[in-house]
């Protein structure tokens, strides 16, 4: 199937809101036939790239979780960086059919607390994301573990930046009147 080139136009200039405008459009861009040009649309399949990339995150730090040799330190790190990446996947999971409640039927101070809280959970996984890696910072942890944990968290939070980004590009240009 051939993508609309009026959907990637509108997903490279929505992605322009976004810290990571390139990892956006790559992101994005096979969802233009689906997102077409509806900025709701668009925030869900950012929404949904997000918790895909947690999850896939989480599956390689729980097999971190099982690696051998790893220093009573860095088995904490890893352990305390499952648990907040299960907290991350857990807040982007229900702000997906939260963003659903903002729809047409939505209005006014119904609008603006879905959006609301889609903002906040948003908000806080992308929080758990980065409090992952705190737990590698300092001197005695293995650079490999910390090397490989690092790029994979980094690329899931950049992800779910994009994505609290074009939430708030929803929000702002669809605030219904009270």
């Amino acid at each position: 199937m051939t993508s609309n080139p009026a959907a990637i136009k509108f997903i490279k200039v929505s992605c322009k809101a976004t810290l990571y405008p390139v990892l956006c459009v790559q992101c994005l861009s096979a969802f233009a036939n689906t997102v077409k040009q509806s900025e709701q649309q668009l925030a869900h399949a950012a929404l949904s790239v997000s918790l895909s990339k947690a999850k896939s995150t989480m599956i390689f730090v729980s097999k971190l979780n099982r690696m051998r040799g790893l220093k009573p330190r860095e088995k904490q790190a890893v352990k305390d960086c499952l648990d907040t990446m299960s907290d991350s996947i857990d807040q982007i999971n229900k702000s997906i059919p939260e963003l659903g409640h903002t729809g047409q039927f939505s209005t006014g101070q119904d609008f603006r607390w879905h959006v609301s809280n889609v903002q906040t959970w948003v908000s806080a996984a992308l929080t758990d994301e980065n409090t992952c890696l705190d737990g590698f910072s300092g001197r005695g942890m293995n650079g490999n573990v910390k090397a490989a944990l690092r790029l994979r968290i980094l690329h899931v939070a950049q992800v779910t930046s994009n994505a609290l980004a074009l939430v708030n590009r929803f929000a702002d240009r669809h605030q219904p009147s009270p």
